[in-house]
C-alpha cells in the first residue's frame, strides 16, 4: 500500500497470535498499539536511527499522540501487514498506518502516531528534532 506525501516507508507483517484475541478470536483492540510498533521499528531501522542509538543519541521519542481508525477486525491466525510511512521529521515525529490484510489487501486500520525528542538528561521536550536525526533523514533522501 501507498500513502500519498510519505517520506520513507516501510512495513512489517505479523500472523495474528492467539493470545492477542479475545474468546471470539478478534484481536482486542490494546493490541494495535504493538503492531503500529513493530512497523515502527521497521522504519527506524531503515533510517539507521532505531531506539538504542536514539538513546546513544541523548534522546528519547515518547509517544504524545496516538489515534486508531478501526475499520475492519483481524482475527486469529491472520497474516497482516502493517505499513508505517514518515509525514513529518523537523519538529515531531509523525508516522502514518495502514494496516491490511495480506492475503486480501482489505484495509483493517488506520492510525498515525506523533513522538517528539526529549533530551535524556534534562527532560526537557526539544521543539525542533535533534540534528542528528534530521541529517539521517535528509541522507536518506537523496
Amino acid at each position: 500500500m501507498k500513502s500519498k506525501d510519505a517520506l520513507i516507508s516501510a512495513y512489517a507483517e505479523i500472523d495474528i497470535p492467539f493470545q492477542d484475541c479475545d474468546p471470539m478470536q478478534v484481536v482486542w483492540h490494546g493490541n494495535y498499539a504493538r503492531y503500529l510498533e513493530e512497523a515502527r521499528r521497521e522504519l527506524l531501522r531503515k533510517i539507521d536511527y532505531d531506539y538504542l542509538q536514539m538513546q546513544a543519541s541523548g534522546f528519547m521519542w515518547p509517544i504524545i499522540d496516538m489515534r486508531l481508525k478501526y475499520v475492519n477486525s483481524a482475527y486469529f491466525s491472520q497474516l497482516i501487514r502493517v505499513d508505517a510511512y514518515l509525514k513529518e521529521y523537523e519538529s515531531r515525529l509523525k508516522i502514518d498506518y495502514i494496516i491490511s490484510d495480506v492475503k486480501t489487501g482489505q484495509k483493517l486500520t488506520k492510525a498515525y502516531t506523533i513522538q517528539v525528542a526529549v533530551d535524556i538528561e534534562s527532560r526537557e521536550m526539544q521543539f525542533e528534532s535533534p540534528k542528528l536525526f534530521i541529517d539521517k533523514i535528509q541522507s536518506w533522501l537523496s
